[in-house]
């Protein structure tokens, strides 16, 4: 959870209601009291073996909960501004492999994380994963995947719509924005948000004057 007060933000992990978990005081001075006095040798061994596992446990989900910690600690700082406006175009390019090699840990332990979690925010609540995001290189910077998405929606939503944008005309548009893309990479992002080409884009919105043109 990442809360923001005063231009600050803070974030907890959401494990307030789990149980704390620690070793039963009844075995542990079972185990003790047996050691002591020289007991029965294969339950003594058996205590230890159960006392072992337990405490393994304990420190896998201890040491689970801090991954988690360092994994949040370097996303917030990476994506601050992202995560105190919810826009899209404050979105930072970020890498898993960025993020496990800034915490020293394994890029499958990140990649975990990141498709199995969800962020609660002030703007809503996201998948982890959507703070992630690769990026290019601009003359103002490098500028996420995601906010190039935007920028491609924003000029197809605000084109004529008698004569849609094709894809050269978006790629030079975008070019002139300072993003250096190819068509071939316009054509890949308009494809990927469900945006079809100019000439299905144009029947479309000939198809609705058709139907409901004379209604409207």
């Amino acid at each position: 959870i990442v809360t923001q007060h005063d231009g600050q933000l803070q974030f907890y992990l959401n494990d307030g209601g789990l149980p704390r978990l620690s070793l039963n005081s009844y075995y542990t001075d079972m185990l003790q009291e047996m050691e002591q006095n020289k007991g029965d040798k294969e339950t003594v061994q058996f205590l230890r073996s159960k006392q072992a596992d337990a405490q393994v446990f304990i420190d896998l989900l201890r040491q689970r909960h801090d991954t988690i910690e360092r994994i949040m600690r370097y996303i917030v700082k990476h994506q601050r501004r992202f995560l105190l406006s919810g826009d899209s175009d404050d979105l930072q390019p970020l890498r898993q492999r960025e993020v496990a090699e800034a915490t020293g840990l394994d890029i499958s332990t990140v990649s975990r994380m990141a498709n199995s979690k969800y962020l609660q925010t002030d703007f809503g609540t996201i998948p982890l994963k959507d703070c992630f995001s690769k990026g290019m290189t601009t003359e103002d910077g490098e500028v996420s995947v995601e906010t190039i998405k935007q920028r491609l929606a924003n000029a197809i939503n605000a084109e004529d719509k008698h004569s849609p944008l094709s894809d050269d005309a978006l790629t030079k548009m975008l070019n002139a924005q300072g993003m250096p893309l190819a068509r071939r990479t316009v054509a890949k992002y308009r494809e990927q948000m469900g945006i079809p080409v100019a000439r299905l884009r144009r029947v479309i919105i000939l198809l609705f004057i058709l139907t409901f043109g004379s209604k409207a």
